[in-house]
């Protein structure tokens, strides 16, 4: 998950900021000085024209009803940004490699991020509202005695990420229902004894088309790549290139304004972990080092915009994405998933 305001929001806010819309579907492209078709209010020409028409067939994600902050029992440990208005009270970014204490309490906390994601992906389902996804994760946080990291990180609302279709990531839980047909990105991240685990899924909702069904499919790859690169003495950039490699054989752009980070006492901390080809990101791997890779594979273009709640990331051409994420240990003789299921 990538919700490091330092890094995460400030790139989005390099984006013209676009509220979020619905559009008619249809084949005839806007005429210049037509208002867009993204709801920025601006002409087309000035707008969304490099991209085209919205493409046939498709209707933007609305947002809907976010309801209050959920309460945590205060017998639950919190990281120390939820007791000071969502900022980390310094920014303590620990040594890159992890002593085997940490390492054995996030193998705890990997192993409970999947099960929760897990199990709220089984309950995803045409006619279910994302808000009633969040309500079942944060549920099941206290149940298991964790933290969900994301609630009130930044002042981020929810316990759960949920990113429908063409949202590349942080779409915000709400009143709107799944329907048949959609894709969505389920992302979690939990807090155990002072150390957080980080997963996501792309769920296919219904009757997908083949399309999505084949990018959700190339995305899942392209985790499972970067991840096989992974090693001792591997500089980072082969993680990228393993992944930019896979998504272009099949014309899919790769998003490069958010990327993996590393994780564990912090949420989000160095080594940042680009999922293209980056040749600058030199930094040879290590035995300890605990960071999370989570490829955003889009079927048009990589660029993004973000909705004026400053959250919710979509591509700026509005066509559909998806994202798979594991928290990775890198070993002695290569890697081990804690987030593994």
């Amino acid at each position: 998950m990538k919700l490091d305001a330092s890094s995460a929001l400030s790139s989005s806010a390099q984006s013209s900021s676009t509220k979020p819309r619905s559009a008619q579907s249809s084949s005839a492209a806007p005429k210049s000085n037509d208002p867009c078709w993204c709801g920025s209010g601006r002409k087309f020409k000035r707008c969304h024209r490099d991209h085209g028409p919205l493409p046939v067939g498709v209707d933007l994600v609305e947002p809907g009803v976010v309801s209050p902050m959920r309460p945590v029992p205060i017998s639950i440990a919190r990281p120390d940004y939820v007791d000071n208005d969502g900022e980390p009270k310094a920014r303590r970014f620990t040594s890159l490699i992890k002593s085997p204490e940490t390492i054995i309490k996030m193998r705890r906390a990997g192993a409970i991020a999947a099960e929760v994601l897990t199990e709220i992906g089984a309950a995803v389902r045409p006619g279910v509202t994302t808000e009633e996804l969040d309500a079942l994760v944060h549920e099941m946080h206290i149940t298991k005695g964790v933290y969900p990291s994301t609630l009130g990180y930044h002042g981020y609302p929810k316990s759960l990420c949920t990113s429908v279709n063409e949202v590349i990531c942080h779409g915000i839980p709400d009143s709107r229902s799944l329907i048949d047909g959609d894709i969505v990105n389920l992302d979690i991240t939990i807090f155990l004894d002072g150390v957080h685990g980080d997963c996501s899924d792309t769920i296919l909702v219904g009757n997908v088309d083949q399309t999505s069904r084949d990018l959700v499919r190339v995305t899942k790859e392209c985790l499972d790549l970067g991840v096989a690169a992974v090693g001792p003495g591997i500089p980072m950039h082969a993680i990228g290139k393993a992944i930019e490699t896979h998504a272009t054989k099949f014309g899919y752009g790769v998003v490069r304004a958010f990327v993996g980070h590393g994780i564990g006492e912090v949420f989000h901390m160095p080594p940042n972990v680009p999922h293209y080809f980056d040749r600058n990101a030199k930094l040879l791997m290590q035995p300890g080092m605990t960071f999370t890779i989570e490829p955003m594979i889009t079927v048009g273009a990589h660029e993004h915009e973000t909705w004026d709640d400053g959250w919710t990331v979509v591509t700026v051409d509005r066509r559909r994405t998806a994202q798979f994420e594991h928290t990775i240990l890198v070993t002695p003789t290569g890697v081990e998933v804690l987030t593994a299921r």
